[in-house]
């Protein structure tokens, strides 16, 4: 494996210097209210009402990353950095050149400060829209024939979730022909239930990969680009019908059966990304997740940690107050504990995933990226 350079490139005239980093979040949040003002009368996707000022995220988020956390990202940045392959990729193991780990890679610089082309690490992040581009199939299928996967339609809206967000920094007529057939595929494969599954076709849906494309969506609306207002409602009525009622945890699937951590917290942030930020599904949905308040003892005894913890850190930063106030500093005191000398953090899926995960987790209060702002 290479790494990349990450010398700072001036030849691409749409690639702007960033703020700094104590206006940046000002500025992002200033762009975000902006697009969504834009795109509410087309997209069918509500914004948020604006928060109270105690809510602030510049008030209730910057100090919850001790110096620790930040030398603990900085350091599982480093080694996602050096993990990159000369092609964009990532994977060491059999997920290797997975179009979701790259995405999530991304995700991950981004979400430091660095966009396409600029910062620390504007150069890998380049070469993870450059790898995505290149696997966009004609279809609008973003898929790597081949490589390892949990199903294909988890990358896929991983990395339509990374493209539009790397769009709305850098507004490549590229990036947003291939964002666009990329949107136009979630869209069309949306089964009757109103959801998705592993196959981009129209035929069953799980909570899971559901939240994967409603994500998605909203990022590309956000950048700009157009979501029925059909297709949100569907889904809207999907995760709802995927509640348990007795215990306000989400089943993996509307034909029954038991709630579980990760699946009830991808139910809430699907809510949250079709525009639904309050009302009993969100609150019996959130008391559900403070079962598993990070205690430091669950972590080899939880299945699918990562992606768990990767949508509960969202739906506690978006639900803001005592919610947040009391997961961050447990997750965070957690992951610390649990990275290897390395940089790294270990996952069954691959190293690469693992680290990338625990990176967005902890930057979660940078607040740079639309996708997770309030």
């Amino acid at each position: 494996m290479s790494q990349v350079n990450t010398s700072k490139s001036n030849s691409d005239s749409t690639r702007r210097a960033l703020p700094p980093a104590t206006s940046r979040r000002a500025f992002l949040a200033r762009s975000l209210a902006r697009s969504l003002a834009g795109a509410v009368a087309t997209s069918g996707l509500m914004p948020r009402p604006a928060w109270s000022e105690n809510d602030d995220p510049e008030r209730t988020g910057v100090e919850f990353v001790t110096p620790e956390a930040q030398r603990a990202v900085e350091r599982g940045l480093s080694f996602i950095s050096q993990q990159q392959h000369d092609d964009g990729s990532f994977g060491s193991s059999g997920y290797s050149r997975d179009v979701a780990v790259c995405g999530l890679a991304g995700m991950a610089f981004l979400g430091s400060g660095s966009t396409p082309g600029r910062g620390p690490y504007g150069q890998h992040v380049a070469r993870c829209v450059d790898f995505i581009l290149a696997n966009t199939q004609e279809s609008g299928f973003i898929n790597v024939p081949g490589s390892g996967s949990h199903g294909p339609m988890y990358g896929h809206g991983f990395a339509t979730l990374f493209l539009a967000e790397a769009y709305g920094m850098i507004h490549r007529a590229d990036i947003r022909e291939k964002l666009s057939k990329a949107v136009n595929l979630i869209i069309n494969t949306q089964n009757n239930e109103g959801g998705w599954r592993y196959q981009p076709v129209r035929r069953d849906a799980d909570i899971s990969v559901t939240v994967c494309q409603v994500m998605a969506l909203r990022a590309a609306r956000s950048a700009g680009l157009y979501v029925p207002h059909d297709t949100i409602d569907r889904c809207i009525s999907y995760v709802k019908r995927s509640q348990n009622a007795a215990d306000g945890g989400f089943m993996y699937m509307v034909q029954g059966g038991q709630s579980a951590f990760p699946r009830s917290a991808a139910g809430i942030v699907a809510l949250y990304s079709a525009g639904i930020y309050e009302g009993t599904e969100i609150d019996k949905g959130l008391r559900f997740l403070m079962e598993s308040l990070p205690r430091g003892g669950v972590f080899n005894r939880e299945s699918h940690y990562f992606y768990g913890h990767y949508y509960a850190v969202q739906a506690m930063w978006h639900a803001g107050g005592d919610y947040w106030s009391r997961w961050y500093p447990s997750i965070r005191d957690e992951l610390l504990a649990r990275q290897r000398d390395d940089g790294s953090w270990i996952d069954s899926i691959c190293q690469e995933y693992g680290t990338a995960m625990a990176c967005i987790v902890l930057q979660m209060p940078n607040n740079y990226l639309p996708i997770f702002q309030r």
